[in-house]
């Protein structure tokens, strides 16, 4: 909660990216990977956790208090004020090597019941998932995630119903030329824990002659 407060804080900010996933007793949580070994003092699935279990563990937060891994309510809660007034949220949906059932429900419920879905947008490297997500919600936006640009955009035109591309920012393999009529939303690695900043900053201009039009990154700070 402490990331998306200070995210939330940031001025002139396009949008925050998160992930969920579901515990065992079907709760929708907040946190990118499918195990909890890397970010906290436990061990094993999200998926083996009950909410009451995993709420117990910590995330060590390199010199402020401890934090638990939070809710997808509780994060709308904090970030609403934002999202209404124009922040956009994407929710990676984690279910590329898991599929959880019945999360794409879960979540456009959700979503609806605050009257927030203009302000959201869904990834997931599962086209079924998003073939799903379109049905279930006809007027989302969705993002295809891969690795290879050219992965996503086979995908997109496999039919998953995506309208975006979500390459790694490192495997642009198209001509620019090709991906111009696309949102080409470029995630980065970033998987050290915790993170150090890196000092450095990208080319954005170099960038975005590759075609790409968003970066998701965890520096933005740094850019704006």
């Amino acid at each position: 909660m402490l990331a998306f407060e200070k995210a939330a804080a940031i001025q002139n900010l396009t949008g925050i990216e998160l992930d969920i996933q579901l515990t065992k007793d079907g709760k929708m949580v907040v946190i990118h990977d499918e195990r909890v070994d890397r970010t906290t003092e436990g061990i094993g699935f999200v998926r083996d956790y009950t909410l009451s279990e995993i709420r117990k563990l910590h995330i060590y937060a390199g010199g402020y208090p401890s934090q638990k891994i939070p809710t997808i309510e509780e994060v709308l809660d904090l970030a609403e004020p934002r999202l209404r007034a124009g922040l956009k949220l994407n929710i990676e949906l984690k279910n590329g090597n898991y599929p959880y059932a019945g999360m794409e429900e879960q979540i456009v419920g959700l979503i609806r019941q605050r009257g927030l879905e203009n302000q959201v947008l869904y990834s997931s490297f599962s086209a079924k998932s998003l073939e799903k997500m379109r049905e279930l919600e006809p007027d989302a936006e969705l993002g295809i995630l891969d690795s290879k640009v050219s992965d996503c955009l086979y995908k997109l035109k496999g039919g998953c119903g995506a309208d975006a591309l979500h390459p790694f920012w490192r495997a642009m393999d198209l001509p620019g030329e090709e991906l111009k009529k696309y949102s080409v939303r470029a995630w980065m690695g970033g998987h050290l824990y915790p993170e150090k900043p890196t000092g450095t900053k990208l080319d954005m201009e170099a960038l975005e002659r590759q075609g790409i039009t968003d970066v998701i990154l965890n520096e933005p700070e740094c850019y704006l």
